[in-house]
């Protein structure tokens, strides 16, 4: 099982980013998927979540309106659209396979966002 997020980087405050998780060893599309983010000295937190079909999607207010999560599973990508980014959205942003608690589920090694001028 591969979880390989990319499009991270640095941004100025207002900027934008379009995260990627491009996913391997499991029936993706049968699978939930979310985006946690973690800052230094806190939780890990979720951003959003979609659900296997791409019907149902859901956001952290902290994001909320700020953020798009989609997902293609003929590329068996999720992605996460990120835009009017601010200082206190720089953390470390990981994909998540699944359910939480569930032995069937499945991280990703992250990719670091970081908001500066």
């Amino acid at each position: 099982v591969q979880l390989v997020e990319s499009g991270g980087g640095l941004v100025q405050p207002g900027g934008s980013l379009r995260l990627s998780c491009a996913a391997s060893g499991f029936p993706f599309s049968r699978y939930a998927m979310s985006w946690y983010r973690q800052a230094p000295g806190s939780e890990r937190e979720l951003v959003a979540k979609i659900t296997s079909s791409g019907g149902t999607t859901n956001y952290a207010d902290s994001m909320k309106g700020r953020i798009t999560i989609s997902r293609d599973n003929a590329k068996n990508t999720v992605y996460l659209q990120m835009n009017s980014l601010k200082p206190e959205d720089t953390a470390v942003y990981y994909c998540f396979a699944g359910a939480t608690g569930s032995p069937n589920s499945y991280w990703g090694q992250g990719t670091q966002v970081t908001v500066s001028s």
